[in-house]
């Protein structure tokens, strides 16, 4: 096997009909995995489904999933054991912000929905998933996190509680199950050309504002965040676990 070989294996990347999680799912298949893409709406997955069985036959499947809906996951992984065997690397890449204010503003359904979202279906989804990895002795779970779970903000405090918390499930379930070779890693991607992120760059005064002060003076792409997770779900980061890789272009170096 090569270093960034992922050939046999299956990834289940939630949040894939778009942005990073499309991006991951593209790369991921690109290196030999079969991916199942996911996200609410089953139309816009099958675009990128139907985009990667053209270059790579039968590699990825749809499956719609609301990540708030522990059923919904649930069928999500069962289908994707049901129809590729086993689940190998588990991408928690969908998230939502429903509020962006000050934190002591935000309503209690927003910050609910924040942390249910962001924070406990990546729990869910993981204990879904690893009691095969254990039976393995085999797994890769990586959490999409954020900049934003690293320093404060006085827009975005909340959604950077729930992304801070990422980090910790990544490093629990890293030091929980390593013993039988289960890695966990969390990504935080700095301000990155997504739909999600849009309302940052889409202006150009915030953006002019975003970068100024980030060494690479640009935002990043999606295939900038893809290429990390194929290294972490790969032979080359078999001995990085538990860790919070920083993808930001200098953001929070300066």
């Amino acid at each position: 096997m090569t270093l960034f070989d992922l050939s046999g294996k299956n990834a289940v990347i939630t949040g894939a009909s778009r942005g990073i999680g499309e991006a991951i799912a593209r790369r991921m298949a690109e290196h030999g995995a079969n991916v199942v893409v996911s996200s609410r709406k089953a139309d816009a997955c099958d675009v990128v489904t139907n985009s990667i069985n053209e270059q790579y036959p039968d590699r990825a499947l749809t499956v719609p999933c609301n990540i708030g809906d522990k059923a919904q996951l649930q069928n999500l992984i069962d289908t994707a054991k049901a129809h590729f065997g086993k689940v190998d690397i588990l991408v928690c890449n969908a998230a939502v912000n429903p509020y962006f204010g000050p934190s002591m503003d935000c309503p209690d359904d927003a910050f609910d929905k924040i942390m249910n979202n962001n924070v406990k279906s990546n729990h869910w989804l993981s204990n879904m998933v690893l009691p095969e990895m254990l039976a393995r002795k085999d797994g890769v779970i990586i959490i999409i996190s954020s900049i934003g779970g690293i320093k404060g903000s006085p827009m975005l405090g909340t959604y950077g509680i729930s992304k801070a918390a990422d980090f910790q499930l990544a490093r629990n379930i890293a030091v929980e199950h390593g013993a039988k070779n289960i890695r966990a890693n969390a990504i935080a991607p700095g301000l990155i050309k997504t739909y999600f992120a849009q309302a940052l760059w889409d202006n150009p005064d915030i953006l002019e504002q975003s970068t100024s002060s980030t060494p690479l003076k640009r935002i990043g792409v999606p295939d900038e965040i893809a290429g990390a997770a194929v290294f972490l779900a790969s032979e080359a980061g078999a001995f990085m676990t538990g860790q919070q890789v920083v993808i930001d272009g200098g953001q929070t170096i300066a």
